[in-house]
Formats: C-alpha cells, sequence, structure tokens
C-alpha cells in the first residue's frame, strides 16, 4: 500500500465539497439565500450530494464563512512575501477585507439568521482574525512602520468601521481613506 496517495472516491468527494461550497458563496453573495437545489445545479452534483456534506442550510452557511475567512487570513503571509509590510497591511485591507465585506453582504446576513438559533460565530474565526491582524502587526513593527505593543484586538475592532460602508457606494475610495487613518493612528512616528 503506498503512502499518501488519494482514492479517487476520496478526491472526488473533496471536490464535491469545495465546488458545493463555491456555488453556495456565490448564491449568498448574489441573493443572501441557500438553495440547496440552486447550488446543487450550480455545482454539478445532485441535491443528495449537497446534503450529505451539509445536512442544513445553517451548516452550509457556516462552512462557507469559514471558508471565506480562511481566504482572508491564508493570504496574509502571501501578502507579506509579496510586499513590504506596511504595503501588505493596506493591499489586506483594501483589497481583500474590504472587499469580502461588500460583496458578502448576502453571506452576513443568511450569517446572522444561521447564527440566531446557534449562538455566536465560531470563535476559531474570530481567533484566526486576530492572528492575520498580529502577523501584520509583527511584520511592521519589525520593520519599524508602527508602534511595537500595538493590540490586535484594538486594530481589528477599528478595522469594523469597514462594516459601515456602503456597498453601492465609492467603498473602494471609503476603505483606502479608513485603512489611512487606522494607519496613521499605528505608525511608529505619526505625521
Amino acid at each position: 500500500m503506498t503512502t499518501g496517495s488519494v482514492s479517487p472516491r476520496r478526491a472526488d468527494t473533496r471536490r464535491n465539497h469545495e465546488r458545493i461550497l463555491v456555488a453556495a458563496a456565490a448564491s449568498l453573495a448574489r441573493t443572501g439565500e441557500v438553495s440547496f437545489n440552486a447550488i446543487a445545479k450550480q455545482a454539478e452534483v445532485g441535491v443528495g450530494t449537497v446534503y450529505r456534506h451539509f445536512p442544513t442550510p445553517e451548516a452550509l452557511i457556516l462552512a462557507v464563512y469559514r471558508r471565506e475567512v480562511r481566504h482572508i487570513v491564508d493570504i496574509v503571509p502571501v501578502l507579506l512575501d509579496k510586499h513590504a509590510p506596511d504595503e501588505a497591511f493596506r493591499v489586506w485591507v483594501t483589497d481583500h477585507l474590504a472587499h469580502y465585506m461588500m460583496t458578502k453582504k448576502g453571506l452576513a446576513d443568511a450569517l446572522r439568521t444561521a447564527t440566531a438559533s446557534r449562538g455566536e460565530l465560531p470563535a476559531n474565526a474570530y481567533e484566526d482574525m486576530v492572528r492575520a491582524v498580529s502577523l501584520l502587526l509583527a511584520a511592521n513593527a519589525a520593520a519599524g512602520t508602527v508602534r511595537p505593543g500595538l493590540a490586535p484586538v484594538q486594530v481589528l475592532r477599528g478595522l469594523a468601521g469597514l462594516l459601515l460602508l456602503d456597498p453601492n457606494g465609492e467603498w473602494q475610495r471609503d476603505a483606502a481613506g479608513l485603512a489611512d487613518l487606522l494607519w496613521h493612528g499605528m505608525a511608529a512616528q505619526p505625521g
């Protein structure tokens, strides 16, 4: 038996799982609704496959949310490899975090509904976001671009202002303005 090999059935299961999540994310962003039939059709799987992976709409919504947060968190090291730390912070805020918040309003509404009966959002998603901000702050502190000792939770709270942007307005410009305002407050030498 070869170690590390994946049976075709397992690989197919993972592909189906991902296709369902992609279709559900698109549906939630577009309509804010979860229709297992429409998602199955978009993902090119049977509706039974959707139910096998996600027995309830709430389970599917939470899985989409976790996937989206994972993307926002996983992009941080990539940005730090590609950009200077200060630019990585700005790109993360304006091109990833703000974009996510503006294009996922339907997901946010569905998430509120899904979690109303189950309690709060998954704690690990919040913790992952705090870790992402911590990584950006640590890189910037090491580069001397922000004051050392900034609390990642406070910075994340400042970034929550992105939720107040108008998705039908000039949110890209406003997100850049918020990032600049926050940056000046964090800067090693405010000016």
